[in-house]
């Protein structure tokens, strides 16, 4: 019934204080406190209606954006919310914001930092980052875009010498952008000194016209309703625009007013500071997109009832067949895993930043391999788990207004951003075999690859699990896919030794060799959920919960990768048998918690954008209220009947305007 919460039957299930586990959810009380405020000032806020943009045209649905960023930035004004960024990104204002500010950090100088930073916070310009290419996207080396020093007026100019050099696809360069971070060769004296870094004026910061010379636009609509259309990723060309020599992003490398070349005494490592800053940030999105997805999905399968009546009583839950519960029960717990391997890398990104300071960069290899692994790891599985929650949801889900195939489609396009999935695990790969053949020469393992330094052990031992019980030893599941990841590392190591042309070989057996990188990197999630359970975590009942998690997204991946673990010889048929045996006692185990679970997202139903998400759980009259809402039922006759229909009815189509 209509205003009675549904789902109060399934919360008085729960054996934990869910209050406290949204407090580790949030990662601290003072954080919790926080995102909770701004998701209520939100939610409250008629200004951020967000229901009907499936049903928005382009046009309408880039200016509401527009409308809602700079309402947005007002009320963060007028309240004087803390947390500077992190509200302006938790209310989706001008996400490009989120790589031109790190990339002047990063790359600028500390004169620079003074002059561009304070008017971006400001607002008093709008950046982007520029730096793909209609052409070229990952091999960042291949861009052809150029800027050429002009000793005579100390000035780069910027050029765009092909089409395919054309900028494609930056987020806020089609319309919105005032500035960009473009990314360019750099040349002197007829000579390429490869890549760099330049801040370009695209817009009038009086009537927002291009300036001379540049050529700007969006590139067109993408996948989906609504959804990534709402952002104006653009094309921009340029026809020898000039700028001045300072704006060229001089913090690894300055251009003399004589136009020479000199690499600055500050290492370029430091640049990969800001790529792991982004990368985490990255990650700590995968875990709220899942999230929000498994949220939809876990309430909605304890609405939906479907067969098994007995004696004309109610239906069966849909959450309580265990093939849905095989489904949804590992995303639940991805979504926990991503959410602390997310709040490690935070650490871990404080972490380089101080060593970088100091001029230690022993960790960073490590660091960056970890990242970007990460990175792809999680945005995958996220991808893949959103699109497998919808499917979840039956014919239900594939309807607008259940919020997931807008989820969907706003967030697929992670697996391609900030570096193609694939060709991130095969940077990956390439670590992993300068660190397998550096074992033994007296280079340990740092970070994330220790284990390695355990080789010869890890590629002798044996699975010691003898009843389904011993998986919820940790030591007995790390051991496992710390086995499981040098053996294929090992493995890929062995065999490309066998070619005279490591390159060759290295192309030969890539896709071996994005295995052995996913196994190193679903090692750090299972090794990060470890640590967390070792923390103290206070909370009736929610230490144990957690744990039951852990267990279910070890032991799932054991069963989805199986190949891996028994031709490694890192567990046996019997073992492997075993660890499913104990999966299903914890899906079992999960089962009377679920909706507490994801209650402990503290996810309004605004932000979730859901009819089957709602926390009342009262979807089927809003189902049926949502369809009256579509333009198409504004009229009880359609368009088109006097036209189309009845001449057709009628067998009159000679007559009819075709």
């Amino acid at each position: 019934m209509d205003g009675v919460d549904q789902l109060a039957p399934e919360r008085k299930k729960a054996q934990f204080d869910v209050d406290e586990m949204k407090i580790v959810w949030a990662g601290s009380r003072h954080a919790f406190q926080v995102s909770d405020r701004i998701a209520r000032l939100v939610a409250s806020d008629p200004a951020f209606r967000k229901d009907n943009r499936a049903m928005l045209s382009r046009k309408e649905l880039f200016k509401n954006t527009l409308r809602k960023a700079a309402y947005a930035w007002k009320r963060i004004i007028e309240l004087r919310l803390s947390g500077g960024f992190n509200e302006l990104r938790t209310l989706v204002l001008f996400l490009s914001i989120g790589m031109f500010v790190p990339a002047i950090k990063g790359q600028g100088t500390d004169e620079q930092h003074q002059k561009w930073l304070p008017l971006a916070y400001k607002m008093e310009i709008i950046g982007c980052y520029a730096q793909t290419e209609l052409g070229h996207g990952s091999n960042v080396q291949g861009l052809e875009t150029t800027a050429t020093f002009d000793p005579q007026t100390d000035e780069f100019v910027i050029h765009s010498p092909t089409l395919t050099s054309s900028k494609w696809w930056p987020g806020g360069l089609g319309k919105a952008s005032t500035h960009a971070v473009v990314y360019a060769r750099l040349i002197t004296d007829g000579q390429d000194h490869g890549v760099n870094g330049f801040i370009v004026q695209l817009r009038s910061l009086e009537d927002h016209s291009p300036h001379p010379g540049i050529t700007i636009g969006d590139i067109g609509m993408k996948f989906g309703n609504g959804a990534y259309n709402t952002m104006d990723n653009g094309v921009l060309r340029f026809e020898h625009v000039r700028i001045p020599r300072n704006q060229m992003l001089m913090r690894v490398s300055q251009v003399t007013r004589e136009g020479k070349y000199v690499q600055s005494n500050v290492p370029r490592q430091l640049l990969y500071g800001t790529m792991v800053y982004v990368r985490q940030t990255i990650v700590a999105d995968a875990s709220c997109a899942l999230s929000r997805a498994v949220c939809i999905a876990t309430r909605y399968s304890a609405v939906r009832r479907q067969f098994g009546s007995k004696n004309g009583g109610p239906e069966t839950q849909v959450i309580d067949y265990k093939t849905q519960q095989n489904r949804l029960f590992p995303l639940l717990a991805s979504a926990y895993a991503f959410r602390f391997v997310g709040e490690w890398l935070k650490w871990l990104y404080t972490d380089v930043t101080q060593r970088l300071q100091a001029n230690d960069f022993s960790t960073l290899p490590e660091a960056h391999a970890c990242t970007a692994g990460l990175k792809s790891l999680t945005t995958t599985a996220t991808a893949d788990g959103i699109e497998e929650c919808r499917k979840l949801c039956g014919g239900h889900g594939y309807l607008c207004s259940s919020g997931l195939p807008e989820l969907f489609a706003v967030y697929v396009p992670a697996c391609t951003y900030e570096g193609d999935n694939i060709v991130l695990l095969l940077q990956v790969a390439r670590f992993l075999m300068k660190t397998v053949s550096q074992l033994g020469y007296g280079n340990m393992p740092v970070g994330t690859t220790t284990y390695m330094g355990r080789a010869e052990q890890l590629m002798q031992c044996h699975c010691g699990v003898q009843k389904a019980e011993d998986w919820l030893n940790p030591s007995a599941i790390l051991e496992a896919f710390e086995a499981r990841a040098i053996r294929m590392s090992v493995a890929c190591a062995q065999n490309l030794s066998k070619f005279t042309n490591q390159e060759e070989g290295f192309a030969e057996l890539a896709a071996d060799l994005v295995e052995a990188a996913v196994a190193h990197c679903q090692l750090i999630v299972v090794s990060k959920f470890i640590e967390k359970l070792q923390q103290d975590i206070p909370g009736k009942g929610v230490k144990p919960i957690l744990e039951i998690l852990c267990h279910i997204y070890a032991l799932h991946l054991v069963h989805k990768h199986l190949g891996d673990f028994v031709s490694t010889g890192c567990i046996t048929a019997k073992q492997a048998s075993l660890a499913n045996e104990q999966l299903r006692s914890l899906y079992s185990q999960v089962r009377p918690n679920a909706i507490a679970l994801v209650d402990a997202y503290n996810y309004t139903d605004h932000y979730l954008g859901s009819v089957l998400g709602r926390y009342d759980g009262n979807v089927y009259p809003k189902l049926y209220e949502e369809a009256w809402k579509d333009p198409l039922n504004d009229s009880v006759v359609p368009d088109g009947y006097h036209e189309y229909i009845r001449p057709l009815l009628k067998q009159q189509l000679r007559n009819a305007r075709l």
